[in-house]
């Protein structure tokens, strides 16, 4: 191996450092870690086993599987085995936890046990960005995004697909009956009564699918959702943006903050939808901000007049953009946002020029709405272009002027919506990065939950340490 660039005889002595200290350098992010969960009250947090027992065999402190966890996620290792063998034999881990090595059953029940002192971790770490003014701005991006559970789609069920399954079962069963018909009719022989024991016992597999199918109906049809998932009972089919395409998984709301991209807050529904999202979220942005106002941006998933009136009594202020489902424009006639609201008169003007007028109140899936139109449509030249019917109608929402509120931000600030997209999409698509094809490793919604705090917790680590160094964080950590 002459002319290459040659390693130590495997024989030969060595002079490690005596201690595990001399191998962490001062700017490595383990330090920051241990000076984080060493500066934490584990027991006002909620953490069990804080205080040891009398009798019984020691337990480790909760400090030393948080620091492991934090740790791992850090680095990409998720699961308890994993985590159990880097113990074993990474320097950094040794040196974080004493040269501690807890089995990995041991490693796993602290992180099913402690979820709800988990998901206070990381929001303690919000707590220091923001007294670290690392918030000033008081600008978040809210958006969703759906991530994997661990529950396949063949074995998640709704109605459709129950519906779907069980045609083509009793397809599959009139065939093979007609297979075993058609064997009947053949000359008696070793292939012909082969044939027909097969096709008998693949006959009596579907019909006991189908019985297992009924069976599942039946609960299914006592969930409120219609829909049931096999492995993981709070997973849920939720459509993405692919044509045809869906996934078995959890909907991760998550408020990003528009200045270093951390995310404020966070929270894990199986509901499909972002629509009853908006307000739940931004207060709770709100909160973990401490701020009297706060703007929000968001896309329109998120549009709902019940959401955006939330907002607004709550000092929250809202720019997204109205969802395009007019079937008028969208067949090339008027839209209602061709026709001007003069608020003085209490009318509207048409393209054409005429007002409409004020006729009744109404209420419509809880909202009180003002009809308004006028009786010359019937002789207006342009009327083809605006309504198929006698006269167009307009209809306006008693607080309709919040709405016109935030549209006049959205046209007065286009570039809101690339800050959306430039801000919150980042973090979504690193911590997915991170968690690998599989996504979620757990089961069940308050588990998925704990999980997902963990990814917040390292990505907002990562993210500060980023923005101020090591060395400086650690020091600022101290004096918070």
């Amino acid at each position: 191996m002459k002319r290459f660039i040659e390693g130590v005889d495997r024989s030969q002595g060595t002079l490690f450092p005596d201690r595990l200290e001399d191998w962490i350098g001062d700017d490595n992010a383990v330090r920051v870690v241990d000076v984080f969960v060493d500066e934490l009250d584990l027991c006002v947090l909620g953490f069990g086993r804080v205080a040891p027992r009398a009798t019984g065999r020691p337990s480790y402190h909760p400090s030393v599987l948080l620091k492991l966890y934090i740790y791992g996620y850090l680095n990409r290792v998720q699961s308890s085995r994993r985590l159990e063998r880097e113990a074993g034999r990474n320097v950094e881990v040794m040196w974080l936890t004493g040269r501690l090595v807890p089995d990995h059953k041991t490693i796993a029940d602290f992180r099913k046990d402690n979820g709800p002192a988990i998901r206070k971790v990381c929001a303690r770490f919000v707590a220091l960005c923001r007294r670290l003014e690392l918030f000033a701005d008081a600008c978040v991006a809210i958006d969703g995004s759906k991530f994997k559970a661990v529950n396949s789609r063949d074995k998640n069920f709704t109605r459709a697909k129950m519906k779907r399954r069980m045609e083509q079962i009793e397809e599959s069963v009139d065939r093979y009956l007609q297979h075993l018909d058609s064997a009947d009719r053949q000359e008696p022989s070793l292939a012909r009564t082969t044939k027909t024991d097969r096709l008998a016992d693949k006959i009596a597999t579907l019909k006991e699918e189908m019985q297992r199918l009924e069976e599942l109906e039946i609960r299914m049809l006592g969930i409120p959702d219609r829909q049931i998932s096999l492995t993981d009972p709070d997973a849920r089919s939720m459509a993405t943006s692919g044509r045809g395409s869906g996934i078995v998984g959890y909907n991760v709301q998550a408020a990003v903050d528009t200045k270093h991209h951390l995310i404020v807050a966070h929270e894990v529904t199986n509901v499909g939808t972002d629509r009853a999202q908006l307000s739940a979220m931004a207060k709770q942005t709100k909160a973990a901000l401490e701020t009297d106002k706060l703007d929000v941006v968001a896309d329109r998933g998120y549009f709902s007049s019940l959401e955006i009136l939330a907002c607004d009594e709550d000092g929250i202020t809202v720019t997204l953009p109205k969802p395009l489902t007019s079937g008028a424009a969208a067949k090339g006639r008027f839209g209602k946002q061709d026709f001007v609201y003069l608020a003085e008169d209490d009318v509207y003007r048409c393209p054409a020029g005429e007002r409409l007028v004020y006729h009744y109140t109404n209420q419509e899936r809880g909202l009180t709405l003002r009809r308004y139109w006028t009786t010359a449509c019937r002789s207006c030249a342009i009327k083809h272009q605006c309504t198929t019917g006698k006269e167009r109608r307009i209809t306006r929402w008693e607080h309709e002027h919040i709405l016109e509120d935030v549209q006049q931000r959205l046209d007065e600030h286009p570039e809101m919506m690339r800050t959306r997209r430039e801000t919150v999409e980042h973090p979504f698509g690193t911590i997915k990065y991170w968690m690998g094809y599989t996504h979620f490793q757990m089961k069940t919604l308050k588990r998925v939950a704990t999980e997902m705090a963990l990814h917040v917790l390292a990505y907002n680590l990562k993210r500060v340490i980023n923005i101020m160094g090591i060395r400086p964080l650690i020091a600022a950590m101290m004096a918070a």
